[in-house]
This record gives C-alpha cells, structure tokens and sequence, in this order.
C-alpha cells in the first residue's frame, strides 16, 4: 500500500533536481498570465548525478533537430542537464540545426559539468537558433536555484498559463520518493505521440525498464488521447529523469502516481487550447474491437465539425454521427446511440430532437466540460479521447503567430 500527496510546484520538489530561467530577449512581450513582467525564454534542468532517461517524440516526419541529437547518443546512455529554449523551435535546419546544439553545449561547458547534454525547443519551425542570446542565459542562470515556476514559463508560448505539477508518495515501509513534471502545450495538439514539451523528474530508485514500460503507458492514457487542432508538431518530446537518490521504490505506487501527473497535465493542455473555452471527453463503447473504438473516438476528438458544434453549443447529433460513420469502423444507425451526459440524443427510436430535449442538450453544451458517449452497439471495444472546441481566437492565434 502506498499514500499519494499533492505538492505545491513542481520540478522543484524532487532531491537533487535544479532548474531556472531566464530572459534573453526572445521573448519581449508581457507574459500571458496577464503580468506585466515578461517570462523567460531560456531555462535547464540538471541534476547533481547522473539520471537515466527515457523519451517519446513525435511521429512527424519531420522531426526537429534536438530529437535528433538525442538520438546520436548510444541507447541507455544517462545525462546530468537539459537545456529548454522557447521562440525557435530548431526545426527543418538541416545538419547545421544538430551542429548549433553542439556549439551552444561546448559554450555551455565552461559553466558546467556536462555528460550527454540534452536540448529541447519550441517555437516558430525554418529558423536556425540564435545562438548569442541562448549562450548569453549561461552567465544569468543560478545553478544552484530550484525554481519551476520560471523553467515552466521560459517554455510557454501561446500557452496561457504554466503547466506543473509533483506528488510525494509515501510507502508501507516507510520509503518515499517524489515526482515532478513541467510540460507546454496549447496548440498543434493531436493524439499522435506526445504532442507538446513535458519533462518528468523522479527520485524514485526505479529500474530502467519500468520507466520504458510506464512511461509508455502513462502517455498512450494522456497525452496520445487529447487533441487541440488536429495537427502534430515537429518537435513534440515527453522525457522521464530519475536520479535515484531516494531509494525508494514501489512499482504500482510509481505507475498510479506518473499516470495522475500525466493525465492531468494532458488535461491542462485541453483548457489551455488556443481559443478553447470547452473540454468534452468523448467515449466510443460497443464497438467491434478496441482499435475500432480508438478510431472513432479520436476522429471525434479531431474533427473540425464537431469542434465548431461545440463552440456554437449547438447539439448537432447529425456531427457526430457523420463523423463515426466517416472514421471507417463498423456501424449501424438502427443499432447507435449518442449521449450527452446522461442524455439521450440519438437513437433508432429517437432520432429527432424535440424542443425539451434539445433545450437540455443546449443547456449540457453550456457547461465548460461534458462527455459525449457513442455506443455502436456492436462489440465490447471501448476507448476514451479528449477535445476541445475550435473557437475564433484560435484562428486570431495562429493568423498572427509570427507577429
């Protein structure tokens, strides 16, 4: 048995992990939060020890060129510091975006210790790294700090608020490690990997494979089940980092505890959406197969139709249908019922709203979250994934992302 508590912050938390950031000047605008300061666009997580690292990235082909250094190192190897840039996301630069990475760490050098440094970017795609402001941050950062408020900031960009989170879990035997996480993500939201920027600290003494084997299902049940927009980034990265230094260790404490930090943060991604103002979790049950079920519910969870409906409050049951039917499962009219909430909005013996009905769908469709459940009536698959709305501001958003 084990006991699992919330903490206040984040990264900081967790024994023998530091972080800060700082402002280079990349970033010039007053911070999203509504301050009139202006966030950091520099930051590091190190380590006093070597951790090992485990890591998911983006399935896009095009992937940026930090993915593609960390991929130059031998597989197992540990590393001691992370260094997080936001404004350039250092992607489709070529061979000369790997080399820049290699300048900025032998630059970094000559203020740390470094063994198989590790960067990770977010911003605007086709630009090389300006390479004098990053290693301008080397003189301002404090090595020593442990301030997660500043490193989640330094790697926002449209995001409207700081994304962290950290529990402390206390074992029978009475061990106890921590575990913290700072993630970024408001837009190029799809469920196709991790679709955003998350790093996940742990003093957990935990063994290498169980943090390939966790963190792999921690994201398929979180991140791989949100979508914002549709799209997938180029540079979407989530890595865990564990130091060791607590010894302690209980496996289905650890699973429980990366599982809630992730999910949460997946869900903090959702209301973050650019211009989002609903979270809706769509369930897809009885249906021929899981993988059928996944299918219909991430088309669901993707579609611009059913997006827009959400934003128009608008209950549209005709959307939702179209869209299943468009997914390529198997379905049949006679057999598909559609819910919101615990209302029926479609079925064979019911297939047109009437106004009471439909006054209490619109009323559902008010609030600022809801499940929409799709049963096909056809099997014992099921899957949940989640969205958001597609409102105006996200248009305003991404017309203006460069400007």
């Amino acid at each position: 048995m084990f006991n699992l508590f919330s903490l206040k912050g984040g990264l900081d938390n967790v024994q023998g992990f530091y972080c800060d950031g700082v402002n280079v000047g990349m970033k010039t605008n007053p911070a999203n939060s509504g301050s009139s300061d202006v966030d950091g666009d520099v930051a590091f997580i190190r380590s006093d020890v070597l951790c090992d690292i485990t890591a998911r990235f983006t399935n896009n082909k095009f992937q940026a060129s930090p993915i593609k250094h960390y991929q130059k190192y031998p597989k197992d190897f540990k590393t001691n510091f992370i260094l997080l840039n936001s404004k350039n996301a250092n992607a489709m630069t070529g061979e000369q975006g790997v080399k820049d990475i290699d300048n900025i760490f032998e630059e970094l050098s000559k203020f740390q210790t470094l063994e198989n440094p590790i960067m990770s970017s977010t911003g605007v795609i086709g630009y090389r790294l300006n390479q004098e402001k990053i290693i301008s941050a080397f003189e301002k950062f404090d090595y020593d700090a442990k301030n997660s408020d500043k490193t989640a900031r330094s790697i926002m960009t449209t995001d409207k608020f700081k994304k962290e989170l950290s529990f402390r879990v206390e074992l029978d035997d009475g061990g106890s490690f921590t575990i913290g996480a700072i993630c970024k993500g408001a837009g190029m939201i799809n469920p196709a990997m991790a679709t955003m920027l998350c790093f996940i600290v742990t003093d957990a003494d935990i063994p290498k494979d169980d943090m390939e084997e966790l963190l792999t299902g921690a994201t398929e049940g979180s991140f791989n089940r949100i979508s914002v927009d549709g799209d997938t980034s180029t540079n979407d990265t989530i890595m865990l980092l564990s130091n060791r230094v607590s010894k302690a260790y209980n496996k289905e404490a650890f699973k429980e505890a990366l599982n809630k930090i992730t999910f949460e943060l997946a869900m903090m991604i959702l209301k973050d959406g650019e211009g989002a103002n609903k979270l809706v979790a769509f369930e897809v049950k009885g249906a021929k197969s899981i993988e059928e079920a996944q299918r219909a519910s991430m088309a669901l969870s993707n579609s611009l139709l059913v997006k827009t409906a959400l934003f128009g409050e608008d209950p549209n049951w005709g959307r939702i249908a179209s869209t299943i039917g468009a997914s390529g499962v198997e379905c049949d009219e006679s057999r598909l019922t559609i819910h919101y909430d615990n209302l029926l909005i479609y079925s064979d013996k019911q297939r047109e709203l009437d106004k009471e009905r439909e006054d209490r769908a619109f009323s559902i469709m008010k609030n600022s979250s809801f499940k929409v459940t799709c049963d096909l009536g056809l099997g014992e698959g099921e899957y949940i994934s989640y969205g958001c709305d597609l409102s105006y501001e996200y248009v305003k958003i991404n017309a203006e992302y460069r400007t």
